[in-house]
């Protein structure tokens, strides 16, 4: 079978939730599933896990399984009475209650700290616009309606331009990541990161939970891209996520955005992944569009990780011909790139590490080897490695079953489990056997090795074989 290198992340919900489809989804290339956690009960969220733990990957085991925290999105609060506004009409917005029948009240406790001149208002994805003319007080702005109509209960608010005094965490956040890491998932996504700091927030809640997982962040505030530097660098892996993200900041900017965050990501051997309308009109279509094709290929074509679908899958009407029809865009995309014509240099700090992993695919498109091989505990020595986009296959061998499964969405990485090995002298006999066995190599032919000593010290990556099978 064809390997994508770039890797396929599908939301589960109603359409797909059904065993036989879940595992036809598999077949057709899933790498990994997402749980939205900002739907369903605790009890819906824990079988949603459970069941998906059931499933066999192609590699022997159970999938990648990331659990994406709803974070603190503001709403039109329930408890007011829907009404109609008119372009050039004045409004208030509330955080706390009305002061007269023109004020539409949102989610408590937010604090609007501050505002940038002209900045904006979006509710319901953009469809209804406010400018703000006034802060009143920390809970309490005067706005005009640019683009007006009926403003209705639960629909989203954003505040571009405004700076928000809100939770990292809200506690529904907290409930569902005790949820998630009691059920062992792989991988947490922290909704609306709007700094590095948010990192802090999280891994102290982790520590109270005497547990670490890999965090990834969610672009998708516009406080996020002015500290961008910082917020790859803190966290494990990035998500640009296009539909809140094209609210708070202009449409016409979000491509810029996603080359932008995908370059910085790349550069800092961090996984990132694309969400939101990959497919959108296979939500009721059987056949995407041209334009959705092309926005494939051209976030391959920049250096994306692994594509995420949502609705495509979670509530659309074809969710297996959504993963096929990703699945032939990626490789008929990959064919087209040779990898050791756009590596990037080694990175600025220049470790052994780096060195090491960056010589790896030099010397495999030097002397043209079937694949590389990483021995890895951590998965550092596979991330690193990809950093790198070697041309040919990587085989990522551990003894650790949590971290093949987190490779799941690493670029070009096939992930396997294999036996304990305590120290060099084993890992060539190890990998020998596994390749073989798995019909990946065949006699005679060549084959890197690369990885860290001493044995299962992450973070050691200090040499390169090459060997023949």
């Amino acid at each position: 079978m064809i390997q994508n290198r770039t890797k396929i992340i599908a939301t589960v919900g109603p359409a797909c939730i059904k065993m036989s489809t879940l595992k036809k989804m598999v077949n057709a290339g899933v790498n990994a599933f997402r749980v939205n956690m900002s739907h369903g009960s605790q009890k819906d969220k824990k079988e949603i896990i459970r069941q998906l733990k059931q499933l066999e990957m192609p590699n022997g085991e159970r999938p990648c399984i990331i659990a994406d925290l709803a974070g603190p999105k503001i709403r039109v609060r329930k408890t007011f009475n829907e009404f109609e506004i008119k372009n050039r009409e004045k409004v208030l917005i509330s955080s706390e209650n009305a002061i007269n029948d023109k004020t539409i009240i949102v989610s408590r406790g937010i604090k609007f700290s501050k505002v940038k001149k002209g900045a904006s208002i979006k509710i319901n994805d953009g469809r209804i616009q406010l400018k703000v003319e006034k802060k009143l007080s920390p809970t309490l702005l005067q706005c005009i309606a640019t683009i007006g109509g009926i403003i209705e209960k639960g629909k989203g608010v954003n505040f571009p331009g405004v700076t928000l005094q809100l939770p990292t965490l809200t506690i529904q956040d907290r409930k569902d990541l005790k949820l998630a890491t009691a059920e062992k998932v792989d991988w947490i996504a922290l909704s609306f990161v709007r700094s590095a700091n948010d990192k802090a927030e999280i891994d102290k809640e982790l520590k109270n939970l005497k547990v670490t997982i890999p965090i990834i962040a969610k672009i998708e505030k516009w406080e996020a891209l002015q500290d961008l530097n910082a917020i790859i660098h803190k966290f494990d892996a990035v998500m640009v996520a296009r539909g809140d993200l094209g609210v708070e900041t202009p449409q016409e900017q979000v491509p810029l955005a996603q080359k932008m965050i995908i370059k910085q990501a790349n550069t800092m051997g961090k996984p990132v992944i694309i969400a939101t309308q990959m497919l959108e009109s296979m939500v009721s279509e059987p056949v995407p569009t041209r334009a959705e094709v092309s926005d494939i290929a051209n976030s391959i074509f920049d250096g994306s990780d692994a594509l995420m679908v949502t609705g495509e899958t979670a509530i659309g009407m074809h969710p297996v011909e959504v993963i096929k029809v990703l699945k032939k865009v990626i490789l008929e995309t990959e064919k087209t790139i040779n990898f050791d014509l756009v590596r990037q240099p080694i990175g600025q700090n220049k470790k052994t590490a780096d060195a090491i992993s960056h010589a790896t695919c030099q010397v495999a498109q030097d002397v043209a080897v079937e694949c590389i091989v990483t021995m890895t505990h951590s998965g550092s020595t596979a991330r690193m490695i990809s950093r790198y986009r070697p041309n040919g296959r990587v085989i990522a061998l551990t003894p650790i079953r949590k971290t093949c499964r987190r490779l799941a969405i690493v670029w070009g990485i096939s992930p396997f489990k294999t036996i304990e090995y305590k120290n060099t002298e084993d890992i060539t006999a190890i990998i020998e056997k596994e390749l073989i066995a798995r019909n990946i190599i065949k006699s005679g032919k060549k084959y890197i090795i690369t990885g860290g000593v001493p044995v299962g010290t992450p973070g050691t990556t200090n040499y390169l074989s090459i060997q023949r099978a």
